[in-house]
């Protein structure tokens, strides 16, 4: 295992301890909630507080983190207004995305969407629903990117990772990844026959999926919410 000091050389303090927290509190390793201290951050680490503040301040801007002057540093609950929002956001660039994707759409494209289904379908066959997840994200920045449109998917990226952090509560994932598939799998075929409208009818019943497991999740975990 690499340490600390090595990693420093490719990477700074701050993106170590960045990495380290985000990765804690979308997987909710770190609970809504939970109190965090610059100084034991800092401590763990064995680095200074600047880098551990600087951290804190990218976490705060997603809305991972909520920092108030004088009072403890917490770990930001579930609020159903910002997770509206970022579904609206996704939805509208989504929409576009395959609109343009549609308008010139190539075979070669299809071919390259192909290759990541096929990926889907077999992590899910052996039960690998965490490869799943990843999949997920690579297949909707490759449609991004067929469509001309690549930066699109960093604000789809920033929406979908708020949503995920709150569907890891969820305990229907591997069912879950059966449907999304098919989700996908016909999106990939709307694509290829440049069918604009049926494309975005699926994109819309892809995201509406998530509807129900979120008032669930509400329901059942209404400690983790603002």
């Amino acid at each position: 295992m690499q340490s600390i000091a090595d990693q420093i050389e490719r990477r700074t303090t701050s993106d170590i301890v960045y990495d380290y927290l985000f990765e804690a509190i979308v997987s909710l390793e770190i609970l809504p909630g939970t109190k965090l201290s610059e100084a034991e951050i800092a401590k763990r680490f064995g680095v200074s507080r600047q880098p551990v503040r600087d951290a804190f301040n990218r976490l705060e801007s997603q809305d991972l983190l909520l920092i108030r002057p004088q009072k403890a540093t917490t770990v930001r609950g579930f609020s159903l207004e910002r997770i509206a929002h970022a579904r609206f956001v996704r939805l509208a660039v989504e929409l576009e995305v395959v609109h343009c994707a549609c308008s010139d759409w190539q075979k070669t494209h299809s071919e390259k969407l192909d290759q990541n289904l096929a990926e889907q379908d077999d992590v899910i066959k052996r039960g690998e629903t965490d490869k799943f997840h990843q999949l997920d994200y690579d297949f909707h920045k490759l449609i991004c990117e067929l469509s001309g449109h690549r930066l699109a998917f960093g604000t789809i990226q920033e929406c979908k990772r708020k949503i995920d952090r709150l569907c890891v509560l969820s305990l229907g994932r591997a069912s879950e990844a059966t449907t999304l598939y098919q989700d996908h799998s016909d999106l990939a075929s709307a694509l290829a026959a440049k069918d604009s409208s049926l494309a975005a009818n699926i994109v819309r019943r892809h995201l509406a999926r998530l509807d129900d497991t979120i008032v669930d999740i509400h329901k059942q975990h209404a400690e983790y919410f603002e």
